[in-house]
């Protein structure tokens, strides 16, 4: 017996939810790494392609998936877990320094993000093939 019209089977709803899960973890590791390197290279230039890393992050989950979800979740990952570690700690430390690479990796990496989701969501909104019977 199927399932009604416009419904997934559970197997391939349990697959599409561990996908998306994935793409939020796979944003969530850029932004630790990124975290940790961005200040690793000649001035901004590693901040930068951090950047450009997540951007296509998220356009490429939205193409993938022809969602908005898949192109934001690696962005909302990205921006939780930079953000948290930009946070002082009670000892002083910050991981995420106030300097022209931190500011290139934190500001432009949201903004990078951000556009990457809008991307994603007008590979959503484009008319899809309109289906003969």
């Amino acid at each position: 017996m199927g399932t009604p019209q416009g419904q997934q089977e559970p197997a391939t709803r349990a697959t599409t939810a561990a996908g998306y899960v994935l793409l939020f973890v796979l944003g969530a590791v850029q932004g630790l790494l990124g975290s940790f390197l961005y200040s690793s290279g000649p001035g901004v230039l590693v901040a930068i392609v951090f950047d450009v890393v997540i951007f296509a992050t998220c356009v490429l989950a939205g193409w993938g998936t022809r969602t908005f979800g898949g192109g934001l979740l690696p962005a909302v990952g990205w921006i939780i877990v930079s953000f948290v570690l930009s946070m002082p700690r009670p000892n002083g430390s910050v991981i995420i320094a106030n300097t022209a690479q931190g500011q290139w990796y934190l500001y432009g990496g949201s903004l990078a993000a951000a556009a990457g989701a809008a991307v994603a969501f007008t590979f959503r909104t484009r008319r899809q093939p309109r289906v003969r019977r």
